[in-house]
């Protein structure tokens, strides 16, 4: 397969498993009230921040902007990816505990059990001896095993799918001192064997996004969600001393 056919099929994985999904749930899940657990005292004051009063459209806009423009769409981005790389045949699933996708590196020609991350600040301090300790355990049970016994720590390692390797916290910096982190560029390069693989997806998917039609989706899920807040005996828009609700 080609680069530019690659990039097609990625391109096309994204529009309909990643944002065409998205889209679809702004309307059909986040606009639905019991889809989410209600903080009282901060949905009072963002609403208050964001509308200067304690208003339905003030609450809906503070639960459902945070949720569709953020938590949902980077769990969905984590979760898609992962299949993306299986479902086109770019890497397999691990039968490893712990790994995420097994693929033939194209720069050294070996095998390698990656864990997939997000971006170069998606860990904290207190994940990395973890991961360290599951990657040094994965590879000494994988040695016991006569078809593995020539692996060694380079062949485990973390995929980071975007982002530059000087904007790699030093927790990912703590990790890459035992198991090699790969991020962006050279983390596609190995796993698709195209030297500027990265650069071009990307630009492609910036392409791709700029042709989207939102369709007004996010201002209907919000206006909807507003009319089931207004509708609520959760909420009391008329005075604040009712403890029974909010």
């Amino acid at each position: 397969m080609t680069e530019k056919e690659l990039t097609a099929q990625i391109v096309t994985y994204f529009e309909k498993n990643i944002f065409e999904n998205h889209l679809l749930a702004v309307e059909k899940t986040h606009s639905k009230l019991k889809s989410y657990n209600i903080n009282p005292i901060v949905v009072k004051y963002l609403s208050k921040v964001l509308e200067n009063d304690y208003t339905p459209h003030g609450v809906a806009k503070a639960l459902f902007y945070p949720r569709v423009l953020g938590t949902s769409i980077n769990t969905s981005f984590g979760t898609r990816i992962q299949n993306m790389f299986v479902d086109l045949n770019i890497g397999e699933g691990s039968m490893i505990k712990g790994m995420d996708i097994e693929f033939i590196d194209k720069i050294d020609n070996r095998k390698k059990w990656c864990q997939l991350k997000s971006g170069p600040n998606t860990i904290n301090h207190e994940d990395v001896a973890p991961l360290i300790k599951k990657f040094s355990t994965t590879i000494n049970l994988a040695r016991t095993n006569s078809a593995l016994k020539g692996v060694n720590n380079t062949d485990f390692i973390v995929g980071v799918l975007y982002g530059e390797i000087e904007e790699l916290s030093m927790h990912y910096k703590t990790i890459d001192k035992t198991h090699p982190v790969y991020i962006g560029k050279e983390f596609w390069y190995r796993i698709t064997g195209f030297p500027n693989f990265y650069n071009g997806l990307v630009s492609e998917l910036h392409k791709s996004i700029n042709n989207l039609n939102s369709e007004d989706k996010f201002q209907n899920g919000c206006e909807l969600l507003a009319e089931e807040i207004k509708n609520s005996n959760l909420f009391d828009f008329s005075g604040h001393n009712k403890h029974s609700k909010i």
